[in-house]
């Protein structure tokens, strides 16, 4: 799969890349990463990574705004999305092929060449494999502006190599990123350094969470919490993990109020809650998952089966 990929990039002059909806590092990692590699190793071609852009993540890239004409006779490459409604703007269907690479469960496979493979740490990681296949097959070269991106992207979705996602592989992978010339320093300010606002919020979530005697956990921050924090829901997304440090925590939910939405923020250390997260409108990780609530009603139900999941485990 990964040759057929090389082949239909060589083969188009105009390459299209897509990523998800509120993205992370690894979404901007895989996608701006994957840009480089092809421009690196084809400048003649037209690529841009197209999404609307999330402000935290300026430090790793910005993306490009193009006109729909654009897509005609395009190839479009969607990375680390799971499913089509959570593709980042929905022009990636104008163009004439998509390619779709993912490390999520393959619940919706869309997309005329998938490459998906869930044992990966991250589409940052598999879009590596993809270069060295390339390196083999087409001489491909690795700039020092990919190995930036495709570094944070593995950061930020092992959890700084602390998630159980994280192989032998993924430490190769790092260990040969770390050999191009980047600021580590600089990276990683820009990924865990944050204004004292969302410390403030930090301090409220470990003030305010409620967890039961099986482990299992939530805290809810309304719209007049975050507004009292001078905080958006993409900036409480940054702490989702932040419980993860917490002596006998087994699973966890944050719940975030987004306009007529409430965000479900799932993280587990052992039960699996993807399955839960299926069940509100979500999907994801075995570990890590997202869903969408639509009262708090709705989200005191995800709470229960959160309770039930815990206790089954022990």
């Amino acid at each position: 799969m990964k040759r057929q990929i090389i082949d239909t990039i060589e083969a188009n002059e105009t390459i299209i890349i897509h990523r998800h909806v509120r993205p992370d590092p690894d979404a901007y990692g895989s996608q701006q990463g994957l840009k480089e590699i092809i421009l690196a190793n084809y400048p003649e071609k037209k690529v841009f990574a197209v999404g609307e852009h999330d402000a935290s993540l300026s430090f790793m890239a910005q993306p490009d705004e193009i006109a729909d004409e654009v897509y005609e006779n395009a190839l479009v490459i969607v990375t680390d999305t799971a499913n089509t409604e959570r593709v980042d703007d929905q022009r990636y269907t104008k163009g004439k092929m998509v390619i779709k690479i993912d490390h999520h469960p393959n619940d919706d496979a869309y997309g005329d060449l998938l490459w998906v493979d869930t044992t990966a740490s991250s589409c940052s990681e598999m879009i590596y494999e993809l270069y060295e296949e390339g390196k083999e097959v087409a001489n491909w070269k690795l700039s020092d502006a990919a190995a930036r991106l495709l570094f944070a992207g593995i950061v930020g979705d092992t959890g700084r190599f602390q998630f159980p996602s994280t192989t032998a592989k993924t430490f190769k992978v790092a260990a040969d990123l770390i050999t191009y010339d980047f600021d580590r320093n600089q990276l990683f300010d820009g990924m865990y350094e944050m204004e004292q606002k969302l410390l403030n919020l930090q301090g409220y979530i470990y003030q305010n969470f409620t967890m039961d005697e099986h482990g299992a956990a939530y805290v809810k921050l309304t719209k007049e919490l975050l507004a009292e924090h001078d905080t958006v829901p993409s900036e409480a997304s940054l702490l989702v993990g932040c419980l993860g440090s917490v002596k006998d925590i087994c699973s966890w939910v944050v719940f975030i109020e987004e306009g007529d939405q409430i965000r479900v923020r799932l993280r587990s250390k052992g039960p699996i809650i993807n399955t839960l997260a299926k069940e509100f409108n979500g999907g994801g990780h075995p570990l890590a998952s997202g869903a969408t609530a639509y009262s708090w009603e709705e989200a005191d139900l995800v709470i229960a089966r959160l309770k039930e999941i815990c206790k089954a485990y022990h």
